[in-house]
């Protein structure tokens, strides 16, 4: 099993004529099932086209009556990407992952105001996507370096989550479904609501958590481990090991008041009975030692 996404998700591409959208969804569709899974593109007043033998409509409503598509996969510019999120989650899909990023701030405001009583979940914006290793991936991971395996891997950061996959390889390990959340100030799924997925998916042993300093989420989501969550977890925040002068993380990373540092949340995450790691390199090895 996996979560959010699996060989039988359908997936339509927002902005697949653009460069990027149409890069990504070939690769996509050369990984694993994807040449089944991923069924339309959209891109307004290019209905009718096509493009790697995939169909593009008008609108999003449009390509899911036409093909069942119950999950989009967004490339479109920041000025446009909100409303390519509003389109799609109007036109009921399921599962809405935006990979754009440099969307404004307030535009994501007004987005995830309205999608308050929605039954869509969004991933991202300004994420890697999500891969379900030997079935689909969504997005703009490097599908050669997952495989199939029990480990989740939930994540803020992109490039971590690259390095998390490619330990875990290192030392024979494959992956669940690995969902990179995005790192800005407003976004869609948090790592709370990844890791109650992976806490119920009989498929996961174990989860990587990785975070960024900023904000509370990795706190609220440690919490609800310690009361909850019944496999080991690993953690890592990005920033801890950061070179003097400088920072890692997204723009999202904003601390205030002396909250949200990566010391703070490594260890409210260790008191929560998490197994931290404040070495970006040993996280692979940090989650072989509690499995």
């Amino acid at each position: 099993m996996s979560i959010l996404i699996d060989k039988n998700t359908r997936v339509l591409t927002q902005g697949i004529t653009g460069k990027t959208g149409l890069f990504h969804t070939r690769l996509c569709r050369d990984y694993a099932f994807g040449t089944e899974c991923f069924v339309a593109g959209v891109t307004p007043g290019k209905g009718g086209q096509s493009v790697e033998e995939v169909p593009i409509y008008n609108t999003v409503a449009e390509a899911r009556e036409q093909t069942g598509a119950n999950a989009s996969v967004i490339y479109v510019p920041p000025p446009y990407a909100a409303a390519a999120i509003d389109e799609a989650v109007a036109a009921g899909i399921e599962l809405v992952i935006c990979i754009t990023e440099g969307i404004p701030v307030r535009d994501m405001i007004r987005t995830r105001y309205r999608m308050r009583g929605s039954k869509s979940r969004l991933i991202g914006p300004n994420c890697p996507g999500v891969i379900t290793p030997g079935q689909i991936k969504i997005g703009i991971m490097p599908g050669h370096i997952h495989q199939p395996g029990p480990i989740g891997v939930v994540s803020r950061s992109g490039t971590l989550t690259y390095e998390a996959v490619g330990q875990l390889r290192e030392l024979g390990l494959g992956q669940s479904t690995c969902v990179g959340i995005g790192g800005d100030p407003v976004n869609g799924m948090k790592h709370l609501e990844v890791m109650q997925m992976f806490n119920d998916d009989p498929a996961t042993e174990a989860v990587i958590m990785v975070g960024e300093i900023g904000g509370s989420d990795e706190e609220i989501c440690a919490r609800w481990i310690k009361e909850h969550m019944r496999k080991p977890v690993i953690g890592f925040i990005a920033g801890v090991t950061a070179p003097p002068g400088k920072r890692m993380g997204h723009a999202g990373a904003i601390i205030s008041g002396g909250q949200g540092t990566a010391q703070e949340k490594l260890a409210i995450m260790e008191e929560c009975g998490i197994k931290i790691t404040r070495n970006p390199a040993e996280m692979g090895s940090t989650l072989k030692s509690v499995l």
